[in-house]
């Protein structure tokens, strides 16, 4: 049975991913910084509305969105934890990267309303009270510093987490924003500050919201992950015993640190398929960390044929 199975080129493996993914790892962190997150909403709209701060408000405002962008995260690793099925081979995984992708865009729109809301207050900068405008951006400022220390290991490795990263890091860099604006009202009395520190946050969270949607994005076309250069995985797998080509490689992530491979890899004549399919997996594995691989092994005169399928 040995030589039907090396002519056919039939031979395919499909290595899975133990464990879950990255971001199902940092779930009790989201669930901290979601708890600080919301409190502080609580506090910050109050406060913007008792002391006029469109500043306040504006970081209020992106407080929300953060609020409600870990709130899809945490759901997102729900349901991305759900066993797969026959009608849905992968599970849930890409879930992850949707729930990454309408972050982007509720932080787009964020943005947007702020600048409109600044550009209104610059015709008509009403009285704001800075003091408490101060304490409160303290407060904010404090709850940030621990929500991206708690955030922060996940986000090298989930771009789900490093959404709700990138989110945090916004809201303190808004918390300095406020901060100074409220001292600046306190010591000199000029108003125009407020829209202008809201303008800023707008500013802060544009380009990081750029880059979330572009990675997103890129996940969604089954674009190359980056860090992996095909070229440099068909020379390594065409250095393995027995191999004398590779075609149809591709890889794309699944979701964040679950990469997959797929390739037509062709033999030697006599070579053995069992062999040479462990040593390209294995290849694939410990030099490019893509334990999701399916392979496909072919001789030459199926190559041949295939040539003449698709030319």
């Amino acid at each position: 049975m040995a030589e039907p199975r090396a002519r056919g080129g039939a031979t395919a493996r499909l290595r899975h991913a133990h464990g879950q993914s990255a971001a199902a790892a940092g779930r009790r962190r989201l669930l901290a910084v979601f708890g600080m997150v919301a409190a502080f909403l609580v506090v910050e709209v109050i406060g913007g509305l008792l002391t006029n701060s469109l500043a306040l408000l504006a970081d209020a405002g992106h407080m929300f969105t953060d609020a409600a962008g870990i709130g899809l995260a945490l759901l997102a690793i729900w349901f991305a934890g759900r066993p797969a099925t026959a009608e849905k081979s992968f599970g849930y995984y890409r879930f992850e990267i949707f729930a990454a992708l309408a972050n982007a865009f509720i932080l787009f729109a964020v943005a947007g309303y702020i600048v409109y809301e600044a550009i209104q207050r610059f015709a008509a900068a009403p009285d704001v009270v800075g003091l408490p405008v101060v304490g409160i951006a303290v407060v904010g400022l404090t709850v940030n510093l621990v929500s991206m220390r708690l955030l922060q290991p996940g986000s090298q490795t989930s771009l789900n987490l490093r959404g709700a990263y990138l989110e945090v890091l916004g809201d303190l860099l808004g918390s300095v924003a406020v901060l100074v604006a409220g001292l600046v009202i306190i010591l000199t009395g000029w108003t125009p500050i407020d829209p202008i520190a809201s303008l800023l946050i707008a500013a802060l969270i544009l380009p990081r919201t750029w880059s979330l949607l572009r990675e997103a994005v890129d996940v969604l076309l089954q674009a190359t992950p980056k860090g992996i250069d095909l070229d440099e995985v068909r020379q390594h797998l065409l250095r393995a015993v027995d191999v004398v080509d590779v075609h149809d490689l591709h890889a794309w992530t699944l979701t964040s640190g679950i990469n997959v491979v797929s390739a037509h890899v062709v033999m030697r004549p006599g070579a053995d398929p069992a062999q040479v399919l462990e040593e390209v997996c294995a290849c694939l594995t410990d030099d490019f960390d893509m334990e999701h691989s399916t392979i496909q092994l072919e001789t030459a005169d199926r190559r041949r044929l295939e040539h003449a399928m698709h030319p």
